[in-house]
């Protein structure tokens, strides 16, 4: 591999509105606005909750600014790639996106997963020699609280970059350019344990047809990624495949592994943090179309599709977020009390009745063997899928509890994809965008 990966630092989104998603951020999914940049043309704003990270920037206007100028009073050190910045000079009167770049992009996007890594330039230097192509070379950012250094890499799927960052010589609570907010500076006590998301469980990209392995050979030749599982008969070469009852669908997961000082261990290993599984999602035309070809055409591209949060409560989480108006998608009502199905989730120790009034789905890990008879032995997880949270039917997210077991769960894949796709068909889609396009 050519970049050793650290762990994960945050995600980007990029949308017209910030005002907006700023909002449904805080009020509906319980994150906390911690730090913010704001320049005469530039708003990037960071929520928090647990470990897990979103720093939303506002898009370019349609007047056609690009935020991403050539940066001013640049010196040189290292090397002639490396650039050099002072935050306090280099913040007036510029529109400069920091830590990424502004995509002239038409929809709202997700499109930047951060990865701290430990020497930029070396990934710089190895990547741009295996034919990477970087957005924005290594470049130090510095404060009062010390340095950073960051590049951004251009990846295979769509629009979707690579942050590169090193904060080992940073001492501040974010990072440089960014102000903290000083009543979330302990974020630890300001939690809402109602709500006890705690990091980013996986990420799902939407893919073209036949683009998996391309996908997968890229992350495996130049981060490392391992193939994960996500059914212990799934074929090697095709995936775990969903292609019957009008779900046409191949899923692939991988993970990515991490850099430690005794090398490079297994995330399941290490303790330091937790780790973030990649699951490609490509759709396959027997069934006809799907969510994957909603969102590439609603997107016009491949990109992330949806980020689970891992929470160690999901029927108080989801309680908390419907309560302040986040929308879940159900399975049919059938789910609950289909044969074994119902018997299955009470002895996981829960409520059919529970369960279904926020469409959350039950699945025990089949890795086990059978079933225990004490559900303090059982494995298993709970998952449910919000409804879009842009205009457009493209990104959502996903809660997801896990009771021991590492996988996704055959039968919640299938219940969960089957909710989205009737969703797509209903049209009820099309009443949420004219609703939409009514407050605008």
């Amino acid at each position: 591999m050519a970049a050793y990966l650290s762990g994960l630092h945050h995600i980007s989104l990029h949308v017209s509105n910030v005002n907006k998603i700023a909002n449904d951020l805080v009020s509906k999914f319980k994150f906390s606005l911690f730090a913010t940049r704001l320049t005469d043309r530039s708003r990037q704003l960071a929520f928090r909750k647990g470990a897990a990270v979103f720093v939303v920037n506002e898009r370019p206007n349609q007047s056609g600014v690009i935020l991403n100028e050539e940066l001013p009073d640049i010196t040189h050190r290292h090397s002639p790639d490396t650039r050099r910045l002072n935050v306090r000079k280099y913040e007036q009167g510029t529109a400069k996106c920091l830590y990424d770049i502004s995509p002239s992009y038409s929809v709202d996007t997700v499109s930047n997963v951060c990865f701290e890594v430990e020497d930029v330039e070396k990934s710089f230097r190895d990547l741009r020699h295996l034919g990477c192509n970087f957005l924005v070379p290594p470049t130090t950012v510095e404060d009062e609280a010390g340095a950073v250094t960051y590049s951004v890499v251009q990846s295979v799927v769509g629009n979707v970059c690579h942050t590169l960052i090193d904060r080992t010589k940073y001492e501040g609570l974010f990072l440089p350019g960014f102000d903290v907010l000083e009543k979330d500076c302990n974020l630890e006590e300001d939690e809402d344990m109602s709500c006890p998301i705690t990091h980013f469980d996986h990420i799902t990209y939407a893919c073209h047809r036949k683009t998996t392995l391309q996908v997968m050979r890229w992350y495996e030749q130049l981060f490392g990624f391992q193939r994960f599982f996500i059914d212990s008969e799934e074929d090697v070469d095709e995936g775990f495949v969903i292609n019957q009852e009008g779900i046409g669908l191949r899923l692939t997961a991988m993970e990515y592994w991490k850099c430690s000082k005794a090398g490079i261990i297994l995330p399941s290993v290490d303790k330091k943090g937790p780790d973030c599984k990649f699951v490609i999602a490509e759709s396959l035309p027997e069934q006809g179309r799907n969510q994957v070809d909603t969102f590439l055409e609603q997107h016009r591209a491949p990109g992330i599709q949806h980020v689970g949060l891992y929470t160690e409560n999901i029927l108080s989480t989801a309680h908390a977020m419907a309560g302040a108006g986040v929308q879940f998608f159900s399975p049919p009502p059938a789910y609950y009390t289909e044969v074994g199905k119902q018997q299955e989730i009470e002895e996981a120790g829960h409520s059919p009745q529970m369960l279904a009034q926020y469409g959350i789905l039950l699945d025990t890990d089949l890795h086990q063997g059978p079933l225990k008879t004490s559900c303090d032995n059982r494995r298993y997880l709970l998952q449910v899928f919000t409804k879009p949270i842009f205009a457009e039917d493209t990104f959502f997210l996903e809660l997801i509890e896990r009771r021991g077991a590492m996988g996704f769960g055959e039968g919640n894949i299938r219940a969960l994809w089957r909710s989205v796709q009737a969703y797509m068909e209903t049209g009820a889609h099309t009443v949420r965008l004219e609703t939409h396009s009514q407050r605008s």
